[in-house]
């Protein structure tokens, strides 16, 4: 079982380059089995599997000049091909938590450059997959410096670097399907890291289907963060702890054998019990809009009606993602234009589907 010390790194400051640059794309992800409550540093309290995301991503580059003078480290953003300051905290927050595991870092002066491939204001969380694309630069850099690490530690290192940035960062540097958090029925699966989902996933699964509803592209209410720590005196906590790993073993059959019958009711239950922890807790919340509630009514309509394999799924906001197989995708997307359109702000919608994970940029 690996550790915290397994992920510590020695080298010669000989070693170091002068220069370094490297580009990666990381995608988002979304939960089919939630985790919601975690302890420090970013531990979650129970496991979690998700679909990584093939079209929504964020594109990263850093550029690392060694600081000779050894002064101050300098660091430079830029969002968009734009100079943006505001992401600075945050960045220097998580470089300082990384130091202890990425210590050549503090060698460096940085420019990182970084973009979207979904709009920066649609309502897609885009921590996991910007801590993600950070993480696979900074790993590329250690492997340069020390080009003997082998390929299962330069990417376990970089979902365990991601996650003490953003928790779900873990799941989005492999895909297709990752679990982050230990489970029985899941070999190899850590707290520390997520790993890729272990057994041969049914063909029902293939290039599953992922069109996400954008009911509301403001900023939460209420921060992820929060809502987390809030499950630490929450009364249903450990109920919905268990649920949750019954869940993925669950899902993990279901995966295999392709049932899209059993699939269906884990993945919406998930969903809609993650926000009840969100509505239980002391002090309450609710993220869901009206349209999120309106398209959940039209969703089960639809299926009881048609018998079409289609599901929902909520992350921590009001947005709908929606699921379905491949092979249904003409018939529900007709269903998504005359129906679930006007729900959405400004009938903005994205479609997605099931992806590979983080790639290089050459």
């Amino acid at each position: 079982m690996a550790t915290t010390e397994a992920f510590i790194c020695s080298f010669s400051k000989n070693d170091l380059p002068q220069n370094a640059n490297f580009t990666w794309k990381s995608p988002s992800n979304i939960a089919l089995v939630k985790y919601w409550g975690k302890s420090e540093p970013q531990i979650p309290k129970n496991a979690s599997l998700s679909f990584t995301l093939n079209h929504c991503n964020t594109l990263t580059t850093v550029d690392f000049r060694l600081n000779n003078q050894q002064k101050n480290q300098d660091i430079e953003v830029f969002f968009e091909g734009k100079p943006s300051p505001e992401f600075l905290p945050k960045i220097k927050q998580f470089i300082e938590r990384i130091s202890s595991y990425t210590p050549y870092l503090k060698y460096y002066n940085l420019e990182i450059k970084t973009e979207n491939t979904f709009p920066h204001s649609s309502g897609i969380a885009s921590s996991a997959s910007g801590m993600a694309a950070l993480a696979m630069c900074f790993i590329s850099l250690e492997k340069k410096i020390n080009p003997a690490i082998s390929e299962e530690y330069f990417y376990q290192k970089a979902s365990f670097l991601a996650r003490l940035g953003s928790g779900s960062a873990a799941r989005s540097i492999q895909g297709e399907l990752v679990v982050w958090g230990a489970h029985t029925s899941i070999p190899n699966s850590s707290n520390l890291f997520g790993v890729e989902f272990p057994f041969k996933v049914h063909a029902n699964f293939h290039n599953y289907q992922d069109t996400i509803l954008l009911v509301d592209k403001g900023e939460k209410q209420v921060s992820s963060t929060i809502g987390h720590n809030l499950m630490h005196q929450h009364a249903f906590a450990e109920s919905r702890f268990k649920q949750a790993e019954e869940n993925l073993s669950k899902i993990s059959t279901v995966l295999q054998t392709g049932n899209l019958d059993e699939f269906i009711p884990i993945v919406e239950s998930e969903a809609l019990s993650l926000h009840a922890m969100m509505m239980t807790s002391n002090p309450y919340f609710i993220l869901m809009q009206p349209n999120t509630l309106k398209i959940i009514e039209q969703i089960w309509k639809y299926r009881k009606e048609t018998k079409a394999n289609i599901c929902f799924t909520l992350d921590a906001g009001a947005n709908v993602h929606l699921l379905y197989p491949e092979k249904e995708k003409e018939q529900i997307k007709a269903f998504i234009l005359s129906t679930l359109l006007p729900f959405c702000q400004n009938n903005h919608y994205i479609c997605d589907s099931l992806g590979k994970g983080s790639t290089p940029i050459l």
